[in-house]
């Protein structure tokens, strides 16, 4: 039985030293492509490992599609990119069923043409451009992974990943996404613009005539045990329990709600909330060389994945308040014990 748990103990061991061996050399790769956005950088692999979804909201030209295609391209997935625009139908998403013709039988038989959502990662560019009818069919695959054409349902690849990005500015003629879907993303990732030392070093690597690549250094495979791995980091009870605390403390209706919250916010986070800002802390602790979830680790991840979960009402907007002004302002009332 000691022999049996010390085998255990010590593959465990390996697949956690894989683990951070894989997240330097990921970071490594990606690295020789983007500059600066640690912090962003962080987020959408923590969503990677986690098996979420993520949003990034981003001025034009922050290098929004490229972090993403790069970052398919380390990790040794299949990437498609699909330019959301109010004339794009669920169909041109997910594919559809054509017409085919034996020639030697003249048999007509139905044959399914699959769409650009069957890969690892699907950057969905600009998604609120694009009306709800097709927001729709994305939204079962991110949820379900699986997608239904013509009443057949197809599951879509393991692992599967979600990237979307969406503009803040040009809000013309765009959609605002769903509550229920801004539910299914991880994260809402802001991408803002870089210092100016980081804008240097972007000029001296785009205006040459070398390309700068990032090379694979995972697989598939390898990654869907990564999202295993982090699903067994454990948690303390006291720490799950601060979890729990901070999305509760978001909700004007519950009976222990602060004053300022019942004063700006008319909705606050689901359980998907408290459920999702677990599995991101337990990823930031392996990403961080620790085996277990920290307070520091739930304090870090509150305003990323609890940005785009709270509704704020008119009174916040008239006072120029953001929904991370209200999230920091919450953390500073409810911090952490001591640990």
């Amino acid at each position: 039985m000691a022999a049996t748990l010390n085998i255990e103990a010590a593959e465990l061991k390996n697949r956690i030293g894989r683990f951070q061996q894989a997240y330097s050399e990921i970071v490594g790769q990606v690295r020789r492509v983007i500059v600066g956005q640690e912090e962003v950088l962080d987020q959408v692999l923590i969503a990677l490992f986690v098996g979420g979804n993520c949003l990034i909201t981003g001025l034009p030209g922050t290098a929004k599609t490229l972090l993403v295609r790069t970052l398919a391209n380390t990790l040794g997935l299949d990437f498609k990119r699909i330019q959301f625009t109010p004339d794009l139908m669920p169909s041109d998403m997910t594919g559809t069923d054509i017409i085919e013709e034996d020639p030697s039988t003249g048999r007509r038989t139905w044959t399914f043409i699959a769409g650009p959502i069957f890969a690892n990662v699907l950057l969905a560019d600009e998604i609120n451009r694009t009306p709800p009818k097709t927001q729709s069919a994305l939204l079962e695959a991110m949820q379900e992974h699986s997608c239904t054409v013509r009443g057949n349902h197809y599951k879509l690849p393991s692992p599967f990943f979600v990237l979307a990005t969406q503009n803040p500015i040009e809000l013309e003629g765009t959609y605002p996404l769903p509550e229920a879907q801004l539910d299914r993303f991880l994260f809402n990732v802001l991408l803002d613009y870089l210092p100016a030392e980081d804008e240097l070093k972007v000029i001296n690597l785009t205006t040459v005539t070398t390309v700068a690549k990032a090379d694979p250094v995972t697989n598939a495979e390898e990654i869907l045990g990564f999202q295993e791995l982090v699903r067994m980091v454990p948690i303390g009870e006291s720490v799950a329990r601060y979890a729990i605390d901070i999305v509760r403390a978001t909700r004007s209706s519950d009976p222990n709600a602060l004053d300022f919250i019942k004063k700006y916010v008319n909705y606050g986070a689901s359980v998907r909330g408290a459920q999702f800002l677990v599995l991101a802390a337990k990823a930031r602790a392996l990403m961080k060389q620790r085996y277990h979830v920290s307070y520091e680790d739930i304090t870090a991840m509150t305003i990323p994945v609890l940005r785009h979960r709270i509704l704020i009402n008119f009174q916040a907007e008239s006072e120029r308040l953001s929904t991370d002004d209200i999230l920091k302002r919450l953390l500073e009332a409810r911090p952490a014990p001591r640990s």
